[in-house]
């Protein structure tokens, strides 16, 4: 298939996904927009397809690899509170943070008009083809390399529904739950320290289960350094994961 020059090598792509294909016809297709497609059909280029079918797969992948992960890591959620955070966390909205974030709108083959008003940028668009080049991933390697490509997007964006309390559980929500299997335990906030003006002040909070500190957090706000507190105690019980990043 001979399409026309992207904007930049795909070779540059594969390199900030981290993931080669062995069928380049996968990306190309993960990659051309349809009215792309249309403006080469109307010049008898029938064989050049869209990504409509990759991205209705690339949908399920997606949720799959996200229901798994909750599933493992967020124990303590009943079904209501996994279907919500997943929700969040494969929206629109989510799906065009990541795809601008190793800047997909370069690589997309897209018609003259949808160019001009500016699908390169189309949050709609940018969401479906993180949805297609995950399928396309899947297609090409298998759903350990799809994974692969998509838990560090979703895993980042849970976290920070979590601390938002943006999902249907916050930290602190989540702890509440846990301290309450055991009847009797007291579990509190305490302000341990604050520092800086007025106008740029941080926060330190311990999260004390029975008196003994189970968690410290810092934050620009008391409920910012409540919740990571909460979060730090939530590791500690091997309710949610240790985010790596944390680990250095």
């Amino acid at each position: 298939m001979n399409y026309e020059e992207y904007p930049f090598p795909v070779s540059m792509l594969e390199e900030k996904i981290g993931y080669k294909f062995k069928d380049k016809s996968l990306i190309e297709k993960a990659l051309t927009h349809s009215s792309y497609a249309n403006e080469l059909h109307a010049k008898g280029k029938f064989e050049v397809k869209c990504y409509e079918r990759l991205e209705f797969l690339g949908d399920s992948v997606l949720s799959i690899i996200t229901s798994d992960f909750l599933f493992e890591k967020y124990d303590m959620l009943d079904e209501g509170d996994l279907t919500k955070i997943r929700a969040a966390a494969v929206c629109e909205g989510a799906l065009y943070e990541y795809s601008k974030s190793f800047g997909a709108g370069n690589y997309l083959l897209i018609g003259k008009g949808e160019e001009i008003c500016g699908g390169r940028e189309r949050r709609s668009i940018l969401a479906d083809i993180f949805e297609a080049i995950l399928a396309a991933i899947y297609i090409d390697g298998g759903y350990a390399r799809a994974r692969d490509f998509a838990l560090p997007f979703v895993t980042e964006k849970i976290k920070e529904l979590v601390l938002s309390g943006k999902s249907n559980e916050d930290c602190k929500t989540m702890l509440q739950q846990f301290v309450q299997q055991t009847r009797g335990d007291i579990l509190e906030y305490v302000l341990v320290g604050e520092e800086g003006p007025a106008h740029d002040k941080s926060f330190f909070f311990e999260v004390r289960l029975n008196n003994n500190c189970i968690g410290k957090g810092k934050g620009s706000s008391k409920r910012e350094a409540e919740q990571m507190a909460a979060r730090e105690a939530l590791i500690l019980f091997g309710v949610i994961p240790e985010d790596k990043k944390d680990e250095n």
